[in-house]
């Protein structure tokens, strides 16, 4: 059997939710229409960045028995305490170790259009105060 035809949990890949990128993308654009917007694949995920600064990303899942994995999320450190505040809201950890100015929230959190248009309007609130890279 060749490589390319293994499924993605054997080979370690994670899968997206494609829902869930989608619904990112239409709310970022309707939120920020005037930003340069691009997304790329990194860290297992895929990471969305306004004005070279990155904003948010989808971890994906290793196969159909994991959990939604959510959103990455940069609130910035002024707004990071208030953000943790939120039941669905938690610490990002990269290398096990937490990262100041970024949350993870759980997809419970984003269940709603309404919930994700805040979390990404907070994010924005951040990364448009940021001078364009």
């Amino acid at each position: 059997m060749s490589r390319g035809i293994y499924p993605a949990e054997e080979r370690g890949l994670v899968e997206i939710d494609e829902g869930l990128a989608q619904r990112v993308r239409q709310t970022l654009f309707e939120l920020a229409e005037f930003a340069d917007i691009s997304e790329r694949k990194m860290f297992g995920g895929l990471v969305t960045m306004v004005n070279g600064h990155m904003t948010c990303g989808l971890s994906g899942r290793r196969n159909q028995r994991d959990s939604d994995a959510g959103l990455m999320l940069r609130v910035g450190a002024n707004r990071y305490e208030e953000a943790l505040r939120d039941p669905y809201c938690r610490k990002m950890e990269f290398t096990g170790k937490p990262m100041t100015g970024f949350v993870s929230i759980d997809a419970e959190g984003l269940a709603e259009d309404e919930d994700l248009r805040r979390w990404l309007a907070l994010a924005l609130s951040f990364v448009l105060a940021q001078p364009p890279k």
